[in-house]
This record gives C-alpha cells, sequence and structure tokens, in this order.
C-alpha cells in the first residue's frame, strides 16, 4: 500500500503541514489490495488543527478523487465525490458553503485532462440529495461551460438520470468507458440517492448511511425503511467493497458520536463503512417500533425526528 497523502487548496493554510502541501495526490486502492478492503485514507482534515486548509483532497484511484470541506468553514463537514469516465466527470455533491468549491474542481479536471491528451470532458454536478449542505456551491457551476447541473426534486433526478419507475427501479449513467448506478434511496430527503461504481466497487451513500446520525423524519420512516429493503436486494447482486458517505460524525468509540455543530472532530471513526453496514441497517430499521426511536449501533445512529412543518 502506498503511503498516503493530501491535495489542499489554495489558501494561507496551506502551511498546514510541508509534507502534505508538497504533494498533490497519491492513488489509495492498489491492484494488490485485499478485495474486501476499502480504500485506506490518510488523515483528514478534522477542525483541530487551526491552519488547516479549507479544502482537503485524497485520490482512491487515477479517476476517483474524494474531496473534504473543513468543519472550520462548515460544521456539516461534508465529503464531496469526484469521478472521472472518458467523456464525462461525475461531481455528487457541491458542498456546505462558506468556501468556493469550483476552483479546486476546475484544477483538478485540468489536470486529469493534462493528463489525458486534453481530452473534452463534460462535467455533471449531481447530488446525494437536496439539502443545503450538499448543493451550496451549485451557483459556481451555473455559467461554467459544458456542465450539466441536476436538479434537486426525485422528478429532476429522475429525470436526468432515465430512471423510469422512481424509486423502484435504478438508473444507469454512463461516463464514457465508466458505468454508474443511481440507486433511489428516499426516506432522509425525498431525492436521495447513491451512486454505485463497478468499476472500484464503491457505493457512495450520501446521508442514509455514514458513519453519523442517520435523521430520518419519522413521517417518512416507512420510506426510509423500504429504501434500506432495496439497497439490501442491491447488494446482493452487487459487489460492494465498502459505502463512503457525506459526512463523519461518529468516533472511533463504538456507538459514540461528537455534539452537533461540534467544532473539531479529534478521533474521527472512518470515512469507510463495510458493506455489513447494510444489513444492520435493514435489522435496525425493522426492528424499530411506532414510533420510531433513537437506535445507537457501532457504526452509526438510526435517529428519528419531527417531521418539518409545512411551509
Amino acid at each position: 500500500m502506498a503511503a498516503a497523502a493530501n491535495d489542499v487548496s489554495t489558501n494561507p493554510a496551506r502551511r498546514w503541514t510541508r509534507t502534505i502541501a508538497s504533494v498533490v495526490v497519491v492513488t489509495l486502492l492498489t491492484a494488490t489490495a485485499p478485495a474486501d478492503t476499502g480504500p485506506n485514507f490518510s488523515r483528514w482534515i478534522d477542525g483541530t488543527n487551526p491552519a488547516e486548509p479549507e479544502l482537503q483532497v485524497q485520490r482512491i484511484d487515477a479517476d476517483t478523487l474524494v474531496i473534504r470541506q473543513s468543519v472550520r468553514t462548515n460544521f456539516e463537514a461534508p465529503f464531496l465525490y469526484l469521478l472521472f469516465g472518458k467523456k464525462r466527470a461525475l461531481l455528487i455533491d457541491s458542498g456546505a458553503g462558506g468556501v468556493a468549491i469550483r476552483p479546486t474542481i476546475d484544477r483538478l479536471i485540468a489536470t486529469w485532462r493534462a493528463a489525458h491528451g486534453d481530452r473534452p470532458l463534460h462535467l455533471v454536478v449531481a447530488h446525494s440529495h437536496g439539502h443545503g449542505d450538499h448543493h451550496a456551491g451549485d451557483a459556481e457551476f451555473a455559467d461554467r461551460p459544458d456542465t450539466d447541473v441536476v436538479g434537486l426534486s426525485a422528478a429532476h433526478v429522475a429525470r436526468f438520470f432515465a430512471i423510469d419507475d422512481w424509486p423502484n427501479r435504478t438508473g444507469r449513467y454512463d461516463l464514457g468507458e465508466r458505468v454508474v448506478t443511481i440507486v433511489p434511496t428516499p426516506g432522509h430527503e425525498p431525492a436521495h440517492i447513491m451512486i454505485y461504481d463497478a468499476r472500484t466497487r464503491l457505493m457512495f451513500s450520501g446521508d442514509m448511511l455514514y458513519p453519523g446520525r442517520l435523521y430520518v423524519p419519522t413521517d417518512r420512516f416507512a420510506t426510509f425503511r423500504a429504501s434500506a429493503d432495496r439497497l439490501a436486494a442491491f447488494a446482493k447482486t452487487h459487489p460492494i467493497r465498502a459505502l463512503l458517505g457525506a459526512h463523519i460524525e461518529m468516533t472511533t468509540t463504538p456507538g459514540r458520536d461528537y455534539p452537533m455543530r461540534a467544532a473539531t472532530h479529534p478521533a474521527e471513526h472512518a470515512l469507510a463503512l463495510p458493506p455489513s453496514v447494510i444489513k444492520t441497517l435493514r435489522q435496525a430499521t425493522a426492528a424499530e417500533p411506532s414510533p420510531p426511536m433513537i437506535d445507537r449501533r457501532a457504526d452509526f445512529i438510526l435517529y428519528p425526528v419531527p417531521p418539518k412543518p409545512a411551509p
């Protein structure tokens, strides 16, 4: 396994560590990595260092990158994912605000194109779901040439990815010799999706399944449970190496999370979750009483919340 390093955004915090700043990105998945393990990331920015950069990039492979937004710019500290195919790049989420996302994305795309003979590349900005901490950067891409920004409603998502029976069917989207599968998983939010990449066998799982508090409005709990069932069925026919979600809210202590809106995340849980958590989630949702209650598991917390008042 190669030693891991990070890419920092352009800001004074580049001095966070001279070693980190001197390396762009490093491949974290290798041909010799065990088949049943997820990516091994180096330490993520976690708010504990006042000089940490606003954004951090780590590379899974030459065509798959992860961008983490600093908790110092927004307490949500979300993860974004950038996938490259031969014809298109797919950006999953555009951040929580408080920092410019597009300069980093443009730089990463320019670097990829330079390594591929300046190949033309269309950018698609999609979202795990429609909550504000996942689309705050959309406006930065509105005037970007050769770019589509997918709408936020379930209807927009279904139309763009040609899902003809939402949420019961999946969609397939070809990035150019790299096809990803769009798996509708409403419940946390009506337009929530997971994105499965057969090349890396990774599932980009958004806010439905990540090391943190899985918020589910109680009036949508049945919808969330049905999505957990569909996810489990999908996993039976598609090899999943790991799930990569949109946040980290759990500590390294099983079942223990950070306080809400925590300004620092010392001793964070790993980002990657093993595929076994899919079964755990399904069991947890099936076991919930009515009305549902908070259920702490080792790697996540099933967290029912009251419905939001009607506008």
